[in-house]
């Protein structure tokens, strides 16, 4: 098994064959979902190198772990997380396949859930090595103060940024990015908008994270 921040290779042996199997996908335990598929398929008598074709043509669902990839020498990771459990796991994740920094992007939504707020903060500031502190659908609350509720959680002595405006914070980020590091922009995964008080903007961080990497 190889894991690297381009995707996942592993080797498929049945009692017939084996054959090697390049995935798009990132992390171990896409290796499992494959295996799932792979033994259907197997099940059914398609030969090594169709399941093989099959499972490398996969591609992520965007906003999970979607790869921004414009030639740059760190990998950009954009994820929904938006839940203490699933922003630990897109920060592992980037850890087991970043060589040297993970650098973590992300706020909470407004009116929402305040008690997540600063354990999520707690986490990122654990798990990586810069966590920047931004907004993510502020809704009717002040940005600045569900950052405050975020800061809370984080111990003292972590590198933190706080970056109320997320565009900037994108740039930041993969400003201070260096070579075999990790950005995580994490919160918004797919959604293409941000709310702020009444009103909705279009806001992608695919979108934005690819204008500043071109």
């Amino acid at each position: 098994i190889r894991l690297s921040h381009q995707g996942t290779s592993f080797v498929l042996s049945t009692p017939r064959w084996k054959q090697k199997v390049r995935l798009q996908l990132l992390g171990e335990f896409n290796i499992y979902n494959a295996l799932a598929a792979a033994g259907v398929a197997y099940s059914l008598d398609y030969p090594g190198e169709q399941i093989a074709f099959g499972l490398g043509s996969l591609s992520n669902v965007p906003g999970r772990a979607e790869r921004v990839d414009c030639g740059q020498v760190f990998t950009v990771l954009v994820d929904y997380a938006h839940t203490p459990e699933a922003l630990r796991g897109i920060i592992k994740l980037a850890g087991s396949v970043c060589k040297r920094r993970i650098i973590t992007i992300f706020g909470c939504g407004g009116d929402r859930d305040r008690a997540k707020r600063p354990l999520m903060g707690k986490i990122a500031a654990e798990l990586s090595d810069l966590t920047i502190v931004t907004s993510d659908n502020p809704r009717s609350e002040d940005p600045k103060k569900i950052m405050a509720d975020i800061l809370k959680g984080i111990p003292a002595g972590r590198e933190v940024l706080k970056i109320p405006d997320r565009k900037k914070a994108i740039r930041e980020g993969l400003g201070l990015a260096k070579e075999g590091d990790g950005v995580i922009i994490a919160g918004k995964g797919h959604e293409d908008y941000q709310v702020v008080g009444g009103e909705i903007f279009r806001f992608s961080d695919k979108e934005i994270a690819e204008g500043f990497l071109r």
